[in-house]
């Protein structure tokens, strides 16, 4: 396979997961063009690479800088903005967690634990307050799990996840 066929494989298919992170297919795209690009890319370049509109690029780096996935590199003499992504996938996987664990997570379990204070004795509201209990007992497990992800070094995590797969 030759490179420009591969990298536009690659781009499609980073697009494709990007919908599992929860964030859109052409973010997701140029996340994956910055990835695997050798240098920093300007706006109009990623335009142009992608095939998008000015619009569409600078909406979704904005939100990939938010995401702390990508940085913007200034140059001396230049008036465009030259976009990059960190290349370390350990801390790309890291910072997503985080992300995620920040803007899906923290708001069910800001409501899950406003509803502990739920009155009512009858079959309906017993049951409510049942549910609720075992949502708010799982996502906080599975929001301490993100945390300790987060925190991590890379070889505590595989040295876990080795014990795990025994």
């Amino acid at each position: 396979m030759q490179y420009q066929e591969a990298k536009s494989k690659f781009i499609q298919a980073w697009g494709t997961l990007g919908s599992s992170w929860g964030i859109n297919r052409a973010m997701a795209q140029i996340h994956a063009l910055l990835l695997i690009s050798d240098k920093p890319l300007s706006t109009d370049e990623i335009m142009v690479d992608l095939q998008i509109s000015r619009g569409n690029a600078n909406m979704n780096i904005r939100a990939l800088i938010d995401w702390g996935i990508v940085n913007k590199e200034l140059r001396a003499g230049e008036r465009k903005e030259f976009f990059f992504a960190d290349k370390d996938i350990w801390e790309l996987a890291r910072q997503v967690s985080r992300e995620r664990q920040k803007r899906e997570l923290a708001p069910i379990l800001k409501v899950l634990g406003e509803l502990d204070s739920i009155e009512g004795e009858d079959a309906s509201a017993m049951e409510f307050k049942q549910v609720v209990k075992e949502l708010k007992k799982f996502t906080g497990n599975v929001n301490g799990v993100l945390q300790k992800f987060s925190n991590s070094d890379e070889h505590w995590f595989y040295a876990v996840l080795m014990k795990l797969a025994k």
